[in-house]
């Protein structure tokens, strides 16, 4: 597909059921203007200029190709995708969520497990916001054609100078812990804080988390007795845009995660144009390969971690480099690109 269909190509994205109000993405989206911010899922509707829905019929008006995300036990998404074919559209579908943990906990039931093979069966193609989600959709449609399945990463508004969050370099301080589930064992929340700690305690470097679990997960934060003074707890939930900002004034974000998760943590330090270190999530892979977690020990991300809270020239290294991968594979310009020539090649594959 031509450049110029790929500027045009517009696509819809439907979650069935889901919470998330109607949104188009005709133009782009103001920061502090109270709408989803265009990052996963509905980044792929924002970066085709395309729309985001809950309402099947709603959907269907909108006469473009269609993203149906599975979620819940799937009986509203098989339902959708029943209408959809009807009225001729082509659908591709993907997991709402796509972390390996997640995948295993939704599919572990029988009948959830039966309505997603039959689902993966019917659809045109499937997106996986992983390549861990791209394999499995891969063996579940043995029987299709393998270019009907394609790995696009969630993109980033990174040519939008709205959305880029960035402060100067001599206003960072401090680490800020990119995870936050002390109950998903892969996430290795505590031991990404035993880290933090330790990496406090030798540059005198603050550390930020996020608690919004309450009192529980504050006596458990506590019990890590980090240093009077450098340890900061943020408990109240804050707007994307200024979730982002509290960022960007840190050095680095650190995390452990081994989830194979779409990469959000990452995603926002992009945005921030900071730098993310340790996790294996797929946007860590593609933007921050030097400093992720992929084939690096826990010892390894630490003295990367080190280095870099040190050394404000290898921080500025990173972050040229990881913008430049991410403008070339993470953009939106990018992932609608590849968009567009997949859902070219499943009508060819029709």
């Amino acid at each position: 597909m031509g450049s110029q269909s790929a500027d045009d190509f517009r696509l819809t994205v439907l979650n069935p059921g889901g919470r998330d109000p109607e949104q188009h993405f005709h133009d782009t989206i103001d920061p502090g203007g109270g709408e989803h911010p265009p990052i996963n899922f509905h980044g792929f509707a924002a970066c085709t200029r395309g729309a985001f829905h809950y309402d099947t019929r709603r959907a269907i008006t909108e006469e473009t190709p269609i993203l149906l995300l599975l979620r819940g036990d799937f009986r509203n998404s098989e339902r959708a995708l029943g209408e959809l074919k009807k009225h001729g559209r082509k659908v591709a579908v993907s997991l709402k969520e796509t972390g390996l943990h997640q995948i295993a906990q939704q599919l572990c039931d029988r009948a959830k497990l039966s309505r997603f093979i039959t689902i993966l069966a019917q659809a045109d193609g499937c997106i996986a916001t992983t390549p861990e989600a791209a394999e499995i959709y891969q063996r579940a449609r043995w029987k299709h054609d393998p270019s009907t399945v394609a790995f696009i990463p969630t993109p980033y508004p990174l040519e939008d100078g709205q959305w880029n969050f960035s402060v100067p370099p001599d206003k960072h301080t401090g680490i800020f812990l990119g995870t936050r589930e002390w109950d998903v064992p892969s996430r290795n929340h505590f031991l990404a804080l035993l880290v933090a700690r330790q990496l406090c305690e030798a540059t005198g470097e603050p550390v930020s988390v996020v608690n919004l679990d309450g009192y529980r997960a504050r006596r458990l934060l506590w019990e890590l007795k980090f240093p009077e003074g450098k340890f900061r707890v943020i408990e109240e939930e804050k707007a994307y845009p200024d979730y982002l900002r509290m960022v960007a004034g840190h050095k680095i974000v650190l995390q452990l995660d081994r989830s194979r998760v779409p990469g959000q943590a990452a995603g926002d330090a992009l945005l921030c144009r900071s730098v993310c270190v340790g996790g294996d999530g797929a946007i860590e892979r593609i933007a921050f390969p030097k400093t992720c977690g992929e084939g690096r020990g826990i010892s390894e991300i630490a003295s990367i971690a080190l280095e870099l809270l040190k050394n404000a020239d290898s921080r500025s290294a990173i972050v040229t480099d990881s913008q430049e991968r991410a403008l070339e594979r993470l953009s939106s310009q990018a992932v609608r690109s590849e968009l567009a020539k997949f859902f070219a090649q499943i009508e060819c594959a029709a």
